[in-house]
């Protein structure tokens, strides 16, 4: 049977008790849990953060399974319990929170008042729009980390993390939309979900972003 303590350990190990301190206390939303998603989450429990709050009121849907993190077997399963599996799978003992529930602006601020970092993963460009004014308005102090541009493949340095404003940050190419023959593709959608959980990761132990 693997302990808690083992599981600490053995990231104490890699990562020093002070940095591990850090990242097992700290609280990160992740607001869609599909191909930036469900990759943001694998690498921070990974990483070993301590609080997960995963939202999304989608299925998972066989076309899901060429860049998102689920299997044959989560098809029809909601997100929110399929990822929640997965990551108990890798720490048992991580603090996981699942809304399954659509963000919207009238339930925004109340989703988000216990977590101290927002990771925005949204498919759809209002939704992620909507998402960034209200984390803006409501938690301008929380650190926000949204994600434009990643369709298609090749052109991996293109990929970047750009700060916007105070406390915002946006990974991506900043343009590439999917279209018929360029659409959505595993690499360069992880590439943008390492940027988004890298930058996460910075923030968490060093508490400014260079």
């Amino acid at each position: 049977m693997i302990t808690e303590e083992m599981i600490r350990q053995a990231l104490i190990e890699r990562h020093t008790a002070g940095v591990q301190r850090k990242l097992a206390g700290a609280r990160v939303a992740i607001a869609g849990l599909g191909g930036l998603g469900s990759n943001v989450a694998f690498v921070l429990a990974r990483a070993g953060v301590g609080h997960l709050h995963l939202l999304d009121f989608d299925k998972v849907d066989i076309t899901n399974l060429n860049r998102q993190q689920y299997f044959i077997r989560h098809i029809g399963m909601y997100k929110t319990d399929a990822l929640t599996e997965e990551l108990q799978q890798i720490n048992p003992y991580l603090h996981i929170r699942a809304d399954c529930v659509k963000v919207t602006e009238g339930n925004l601020a109340d989703l988000f008042g216990q977590d101290e970092i927002v990771c925005e993963a949204f498919d759809r460009p209002e939704a992620k729009a909507m998402l960034v004014n209200g984390i803006r308005e409501y938690y301008p102090d929380k650190l926000l980390v949204a994600a434009s541009g990643m369709a298609g493949y090749g052109g991996s340095d293109t990929i970047r993390t750009r700060q916007i404003a105070e406390h915002f940050y946006v990974c991506g190419d900043g343009g590439s939309s999917p279209e018929h023959g360029n659409g959505l593709m595993a690499p360069r959608v992880a590439l943008c979900a390492a940027h988004q959980a890298n930058l996460i990761t910075q923030y968490i132990i060093d508490r400014h972003i260079n």
